[in-house]
């Protein structure tokens, strides 16, 4: 059976072209959604999942309807094809039935993978660069040791109410009691 995925990412946006086309393309059952492509959390999405069997077709009009991230992308397809699945994207030129589109699929996946590795590699030489400055990682801390001790006195003499601390001081309420049970 030939499924589509139709996808716009809000709700005042049109999927009739989208529909149009997949119906053209012979899709029987046409699965519709407007909801963001970078959210995981898609219903008709997770629904179309559980509906396609070994033989089935999935169609989308372009890839970005399917997902946004190219990683996203190469791991469903490549789940698609374990299972079973041809997976034809429309204006992209992308069926996974052919030789030609699983040459195009492997290219896109080669990238995908570079990608991955580009990132795993920023993130390390950011991590050594920080060890190397010694500075750590995380939130900076709200107070100072000079100025934690600050409000303790302003508390401590009793002659200020808490408002008027924390708005001497800049800090919030739950600041100021993180200060004075610390």
């Amino acid at each position: 059976m030939k499924f589509g995925y139709a996808r716009v990412s809000k709700n005042e946006q049109s999927l009739d072209v989208q529909i149009q086309k997949l119906t053209e393309a012979g899709c029987e059952e046409i699965f519709q959604e407007k909801i963001s492509g970078a959210k995981d959390d898609r219903p008709q999405l997770i629904s179309l999942m559980g509906k396609l069997r070994r033989g089935d077709t999935l169609c989308v009009v372009r890839l970005d309807r399917l997902g946004r991230r190219i990683m996203k992308l190469v791991e469903l397809i490549n789940d698609f094809k374990e299972k079973g699945i041809e997976f034809v994207s429309l204006e992209n030129n992308l069926d996974t039935s052919t030789h030609m589109g699983m040459l195009l699929f492997n290219i896109c996946a080669a990238f995908s993978e570079m990608e991955r590795e580009l990132i795993r590699e920023r993130i390390k030489a950011g991590l050594d660069s920080a060890k190397q400055q010694v500075r750590k990682g995380g939130r900076p801390k709200a107070l100072t040791d000079e100025r934690a001790a600050a409000i303790r006195a302003l508390h401590q003499t009793g002659k200020m109410s808490l408002k008027n601390i924390c708005d001497t001081m800049k800090i919030s309420r739950s600041v100021f009691y993180r200060c004075i049970n610390n």
